[in-house]
């Protein structure tokens, strides 16, 4: 009976100080948890190290080539993501007294209140700004009274950064009249600032009062802009100068005589103000009947002033990208084919101006065709067309069916009136995914990663970029060391041949984080040295479900049952003598 009632009470005993630590424990387990888990971690990826393995952090590849057709508007750059770390230099002291700067607070005031304005982004770390610096600062010396300069620390300023897609540092912008109109791609020199501002601030409209000119104008000029005005002097004539400053790729003139007017197929008896834009192409001729005001005749000219459809070419590019319609309606077909096809297009593109730019890529060009049709993920040689939102979202909607006159317009249409659903790439869905660090394909995107029941981790990477590679085993191990985690997904996605518009990379590879329960937000890009310890701290912070890592049991000494048994047996026997 004594030897039954020490044991329950010693039972009881052990019990209590069990509950106990279990109490403490849980009291500190959000910060000792958290500790020796990153403990373990850091143990874990020490043992690699020192077996030949390594942490990797080096900044996202850009795109950089050319057939990732982005490239082809943001003209490549010199902006990297990530952290930089270096040792900085001295620079020399730049007088920037004639540079504005500008902050979120006065940049829409600076360039409404200047005509002309340059606005550099640019970065504190870029060395080519650094070089840039005393060149611009001279040109808004040289400048002042002309055209105003300004700059923006695009790292602070990021939200002027995100509106205006800044790819890369320096970006220079030309503002008029308070509306961003050209980038700067000249020499990044004084004199090249000087030169380039000075043209475009210089008087762009231009009289025509004799018949002798009118010839010239017409045999000279590839494309122009005529108004026929009641007054050269006016306020007519000051909105189509103020047109002519938005689009100022094109000349623009103007006159007041009947006869002159006619050389330009401007018929006598027209009410005044008229005008028309001239090219020597195909479509010669497009008159403007709307309000005679700066920013109808602009419009007017910029949906007029491009061929009905543009060949893609590096030439071509800029008219492609630069123009103010960003929705493009493009054809892909091979050369022997384009004879039958562009004719429908440039039929279609009539009725569409100034809803569309209408492109031809020509499939089977070794310098760019193929490059361009991957990307949109047109594959074969069958000619189709589509249409592509631009570079913003990226959405594309292929035309199923025959390539007529009829099928591309009630495809324009239905866009128009957004009944169409976007077609995005996909590779085909993986076999087999239980992986530790999941396949996201397109076709899969919605289901795995936009589940709201799981956190997901999504790297998006390219099968070429080497910093991909570095990543990619410290990655896998991630997977692993989570895989036991329901409430988390770690997953990956070919960027270069999926899509979706949940997914947007600023470069190779990008992460990103989507939280459970709020999948309807944009994810969370994820900017941490890339190891294993800094990501796990990351999703810690972020994940919506707390977990908590599943280490490896270790082995800890283990009294059989038999031996306990005895030994407490034996305590007894010694309490009861």
């Amino acid at each position: 009976m004594a030897s039954s009632s020490t044991s329950i009470s010693l039972l009881l005993f052990v019990s209590f100080l069990l509950l106990l630590v279990n109490s403490r424990a849980e009291n500190a387990s959000s910060g000792s948890d958290l500790d020796e888990e990153l403990a373990f971690l850091a143990a874990e990826e020490s043992k690699e190290q020192s077996h030949g393995g390594g942490s990797y952090h080096e900044e996202h590849d850009q795109y950089r080539d050319f057939e990732n057709y982005d490239d082809l508007e943001q003209g490549g750059g010199e902006f990297h993501h990530g952290e930089h770390s270096y040792e900085e230099e001295p620079l020399p002291t730049v007088d920037e007294k004639d540079v504005a700067v500008l902050t979120k607070d006065n940049f829409t005031e600076f360039v409404r209140n200047n005509s002309f304005a340059m606005v550099e982004f640019y970065a504190p770390w870029c060395g080519a700004c650094q070089a840039l610096a005393p060149e611009y600062a001279a040109a808004a010396t040289e400048l002042k009274g002309v055209t105003a300069l300004a700059k923006i620390d695009a790292t602070e300023e990021g939200d002027l950064a995100q509106k205006y897609e800044i790819q890369g540092f320096p970006t220079v912008f030309l503002f008029v009249d308070g509306e961003m109109r050209k980038t700067y791609e000249g020499e990044r020199t004084k004199d090249g600032i000087v030169t380039w501002l000075k043209k475009k601030a210089s008087p762009s409209i231009h009289n025509i009062t004799t018949k002798e000119e009118a010839e010239r104008v017409l045999s000279a000029e590839p494309k122009l802009v005529l108004g026929f005005l009641n007054s050269l002097v006016g306020s007519e004539s000051e909105e189509l100068a103020a047109a002519s400053r938005l689009e100022d790729d094109l000349s623009f003139y103007q006159t007041a005589s009947p006869d002159i007017a006619k050389l330009f197929e401007i018929e006598t008896q027209v009410k005044r103000p008229a005008l028309v834009l001239l090219k020597k192409e195909e479509e010669k001729l497009a008159r403007f009947d709307g309000n005679f005001t700066k920013t109808a005749i602009a419009e007017f000219v910029s949906a007029n002033k491009v061929p009905l459809v543009i060949n893609f070419t590096r030439e071509g590019a800029s008219l492609i990208f630069e123009n103010a319609v960003k929705n493009q309606l493009i054809l892909f077909a091979t050369a022997n084919e384009s004879e039958k096809h562009l004719p429908t297009l440039r039929e279609v593109a009539k009725s569409f101006k100034g809803k569309f730019v209408f492109v031809y890529v020509q499939m089977d060009n070794e310098d760019y065709g193929e490059a361009v049709s991957g990307f949109f993920g047109v594959t074969g040689t069958a000619p189709k067309v589509l249409v592509y939102t631009g570079n913003e979202d990226m959405r594309k909607f292929i035309l199923d069916g025959e390539l007529t006159v009829k099928n591309i317009k009630t495809l324009a249409e239905d866009f128009l009136a957004d009944k169409l659903k976007p077609f995005y790439k996909s590779d085909p869905l993986p076999e087999n995914n239980d992986g530790d660090v999941k396949v996201i394909v397109g076709n899969n995107f919605d289901e795995i990663v936009l589940d709201e029941s799981k956190d997901v981790l999504l790297e998006i990477y390219a099968p070429w970029c080497g910093h991909c590679q570095s990543f990619e085993p410290i990655y896998n191990k991630l997977g692993k060391y989570l895989k036991g985690i329901d409430s988390l997904v770690v997953a990956k996605m070919d960027g270069t041949s999926n899509e979706h518009p949940r997914a947007k990379a600023d470069g190779f590879p990008t992460i990103l984080f989507f939280p459970g329960g709020n999948k309807s937000f944009d994810p969370i890009t994820v900017d941490v040295d890339r190891t294993v310890v800094e990501l796990y701290k990351f999703l810690k912070k972020h994940a919506s479900i707390p977990f908590k890592l599943e280490k490896p049991a270790t082995p800890e000494p283990v009294i059989s049952t038999k031996k306990a048994d005895e030994k407490i047996e034996g305590d007894s026997s010694k309490d009861e003598l």
